[in-house]
């Protein structure tokens, strides 16, 4: 077993799993696409809206004045995070998102990849040929700390810095990517401390699942 592919079965060894329930979309309603706003990284719930019910349908019995509440459907997120937080993986009804924590990709204040950041990379890359995904999203943030243009600018960098080796690692000219920096927008915790700083220093890489992307 190489030396990379020993250190990618101890992070799978160490991560924790939760599940948890995200957002829920009303019958009727379109499903938003998979191309993000421009003011917001996310995307929204994706769940498919439920089948309709027919509430005369005499096979289904309800007490005399009673009705059938709206429907709804839950869009379902998986969320696992490695023990140290370094890297966190999402899994929804329609995307896949890694977050991985700038410590581990690059030196402070830089958007130069280190030693290490490739064979992490190239893990993402391989579930991004796993689903059979067309349109990955790589996009950056940073903490609070330093102004908000110099933010803006570091961000960017180090998401063009991973995209170029996912680029390499999938040699797909049929993916598109779509490259974006946010500086401190989006925090995923609080800025008041470093804990919570190191996880707003990030890169988040996501993508549609195999059975959402329409190949």
């Amino acid at each position: 077993m190489s030396a990379a592919t020993a250190s990618r079965t101890r992070r799978a060894h160490a991560r924790s799993a939760a599940a948890v329930l995200a957002g829920a979309i009303a019958l009727g309603l379109s499903v938003a696409p998979h191309a993000l706003a421009d003011d917001n990284p996310y995307p929204s719930a994706s769940a498919e809206p439920p089948v309709k019910v027919d509430p005369s349908a005499p096979g289904l019995k309800l007490p005399s004045g009673a009705q059938l509440a709206p429907p709804k459907v839950l869009d379902i997120k998986s969320v696992v995070e490695d023990l140290g937080g370094e890297e966190r993986r999402e899994d929804t009804n329609a995307d896949v998102k890694f977050a991985l924590q700038s410590e581990v990709l690059f030196d402070k204040d830089s958007a130069k990849l280190n030693g290490a950041a490739n064979s992490r990379i190239a893990d993402v890359a391989a579930e991004i040929k796993k689903q059979g995904s067309k349109t990955v999203r790589v996009f950056g943030f940073t903490d609070n700390l330093g102004s908000h243009a110099h933010g803006m600018v570091l961000s960017k960098d180090r998401a063009n810095a991973v995209q170029k080796v996912l680029d390499r690692e999938l040699n797909d000219p049929s993916i598109q990517f779509e490259i974006r920096g946010y500086a401190e927008q989006f925090p995923v915790a609080e800025n008041s401390t470093e804990e919570g700083r190191k996880k707003n220093r990030r890169v988040e890489i996501s993508f549609p699942r195999g059975n959402a992307s329409g190949n």
